[in-house]
């Protein structure tokens, strides 16, 4: 097995970015970045809730971990960054040999099906669905957000689950992600499925993840959607919720069913009197501090 060896570095805050970009043009194979103060009495949180800026740009001191192929190279890397005049504050930690890991199947480890309901699951592609599944998404882990690991995610799943979706109604997914809630919604029944996002990643990862499992999605850009729909999903945050609310609800056709998620608690009261002009929003699930809402245009 190949020997590779890691060059640990503490770091300050604003060189950071610099000696990373500096260790990648120096023939890193990758580096990653962690708290220095991980675990004593200096540690300190560095990124705060969902829709709110982070507290501070990174933390006070950083450990710099980048994998080389082989000393000569780490060694040559580190010479070269420390004469450089803005490597002030910038140490050397430790230089040490590392074994070559399997990292595919290190990373598959962590991400084991995922039970939205006793029936309906979501399985890697990697792993054998449960004997008690009925209804399997297959869905791996990517670039875009939504594998069904995330409270608002298993919440828009669950409620999903709990109804009967209608061959004829028409759904949209409005920032699809993965697609999972417009895959979702194919396998429980639905037959005609638009599901859009303003990331181009996300439409590609959302058609890709359709085809695995055989459901048909028109995916594409925002303005792929037209007319009125019996159900809009809209999974996203609070800013853009209220934002939204307009576009969104010309969707909705009478009688249709609108489900918001990405909401904290204490965001319910202000959504609700934002879409308050087209329908009565409710809090119909809660988990971990988010909430999913629920209303049905008159």
């Amino acid at each position: 097995m190949t020997q590779l060896v890691e060059l640990a570095l503490i770091c300050p805050q604003d060189r950071v970015e610099w000696v990373s970009d500096a260790l990648m043009e120096l023939d890193a194979l990758s580096v990653a970045v962690e708290d220095a103060d991980a675990d004593t009495e200096d540690e300190q949180a560095l990124f705060g809730e969902p829709g709110l800026p982070t507290p501070r740009a990174g933390w006070q001191r950083s450990i710099l971990r980048a994998l080389y192929a082989n000393q000569p190279s780490a060694l040559e890397a580190v010479t070269v960054l420390l004469a450089q005049p803005v490597a002030e504050g910038l140490h050397v930690q430790g230089l040490h040999v590392v074994d070559e890991q399997d990292w595919v199947r290190i990373t598959q480890a962590q991400f084991a099906p995922v039970p939205i309901t006793g029936e309906f699951w979501i399985v890697p592609s990697w792993h054998d669905a449960p004997a008690q599944a009925r209804t399997v998404m297959r869905l791996d882990p990517g670039l875009a957000f939504g594998t069904g690991t995330h409270p608002t995610t298993r919440m828009c799943l669950r409620w999903l689950a709990s109804r009967a979706q209608g061959a004829e109604e028409r759904v949209l997914d409005y920032g699809c992600g993965s697609g999972i809630l417009a895959i979702a919604a194919g396998l429980l029944g639905a037959r005609h499925i638009d599901a859009v996002d303003i990331d181009p990643a996300a439409v590609a990862a959302t058609g890709h993840n359709a085809e695995v499992n055989r459901v048909t999605i028109n995916v594409g850009l925002p303005e792929l959607a037209q007319g009125e729909y019996q159900l809009v999903l809209a999974n996203i945050l609070a800013t853009p919720l209220k934002l939204l609310a307009p576009l969104l609800c010309e969707h909705l056709s009478a009688g249709a069913n609108l489900v918001l998620a990405g909401l904290l608690e204490r965001q319910v009261d202000d959504i609700a009197s934002v879409y308050a002009p087209w329908l009565e929003l409710r809090v119909v699930d809660r988990e971990d501090g988010w909430v999913l809402m629920n209303g049905r245009r008159p």
